[in-house]
C-alpha cells in the first residue's frame, strides 16, 4: 500500500464486527443442527433474517479492500487454493470418517477468490465507469439477480433445465437437491464485491469522511485485521466444542 494512505479504523471496525457475527451465527448452525443443540438451533432461526446483512457487509468491505491492494491476482489464487481446501476436508475427508452434513462446495472464501480475480481482470475497464454510477449500478444489480437462487429473475421464472446442471451451483443455480454448509454463489454476491471495489476508490484517495479514520474500538479494529485466519479456524473449533458436548 501507499506509505502516505491513511489507516480506515471504522472499516477494520465493521469487518472485525461482521466476522465476530459470522462465527455466531455457524456455530449456533453447527452445534444446533449438526450436533442437535436445541435452544443453539432456535438461536440460529431468530438470527436468520440478519445473516444476509452481515454477509453482504463483509463481501462489500473485501470489496473496498481489493480496491487498495497490491496484486487481488495473488490474493485471489491464494484464497482460492485455501478455498478449495475447505472442500477437500468438508466434501472428501471428513465423510470418510462418517462425517456429513459440514460440507462446504461453494462457500464466502470460494466467493471472495473468484470475485478478486475477476475484479483483476477487470479493473482497467472499469476505471472508466464514474465510482457513483459503478457503486449504484452494482447494488442495482445485486438486488435484481438475488432471486436467482429461488429460479426467479424479478418477476419471471427462469427455465428449470438451467437448475438440473449439477456445475452450475458456484453461478447461482443450485440443482434441486444441492447442499453446501456455506454457500455464498457468485450471482447475486459477486455485484456487492464490485460495489465495493467502486466505493473503494474513496479509500484508495483518503477521500472518505475524517471520522472514518478514528479508532473507536481497538480490540475490533484488531479482529477486523485478521478475518481471514478466524474464518480458517472458525469452523474446527466450532466442530471440536461440538464433538466436546456431545461426549458428555
Amino acid at each position: 500500500m501507499k506509505s502516505d494512505r491513511q489507516r480506515i479504523y471504522l472499516i477494520d471496525e465493521i469487518r472485525g464486527l461482521s466476522i465476530i457475527l459470522m462465527v455466531f451465527y455457524h456455530a449456533f448452525f453447527m452445534l444446533g443442527y449438526f450436533f442437535e443443540i436445541e435452544f443453539l438451533a432456535k438461536a440460529q432461526v431468530f438470527f436468520e433474517p440478519l445473516q444476509p446483512f452481515f454477509a453482504c457487509l463483509f463481501i462489500f468491505i473485501s470489496g473496498i479492500s481489493s480496491n487498495l491492494s497490491r496484486s487481488n491476482f495473488k490474493r485471489g489464487i491464494r484464497l482460492l487454493g485455501i478455498a478449495l481446501g475447505f472442500t477437500l476436508v468438508t466434501a472428501v475427508i471428513l465423510p470418510k470418517f462418517g462425517i456429513t452434513g459440514a460440507e462446504i462446495y461453494f462457500g464466502v472464501l470460494h466467493l471472495l477468490s473468484v470475485s478478486m480475480l475477476m475484479y483483476a481482470l477487470l479493473k482497467k475497464p472499469l476505471s472508466k465507469v464514474p465510482t457513483t454510477v459503478g457503486v449504484i449500478g452494482m447494488l442495482l444489480l445485486f438486488a435484481l439477480t438475488y432471486p436467482i437462487q429461488d429460479g426467479k429473475l424479478l418477476w419471471y421464472d427462469l427455465p428449470r433445465e438451467i437448475y438440473d446442471m449439477e456445475w452450475l451451483a458456484p453461478l447461482g443455480f443450485p440443482s434441486y437437491g444441492f447442499y453446501s454448509a456455506d454457500y455464498f454463489p457468485v450471482l447475486p454476491f459477486i455485484f456487492m464485491f464490485f460495489a465495493g471495489t467502486f466505493f473503494g476508490r474513496l479509500a484508495e484517495k483518503n477521500a472518505l469522511p475524517q471520522s472514518w479514520y478514528v479508532s473507536r474500538c481497538r480490540p475490533l479494529a484488531a479482529v477486523g485485521k485478521k478475518t481471514l485466519i478466524i474464518y480458517i479456524v472458525h469452523w474446527p473449533i466450532i466442530f471440536l466444542i461440538g464433538l466436546i458436548i456431545s461426549n458428555f
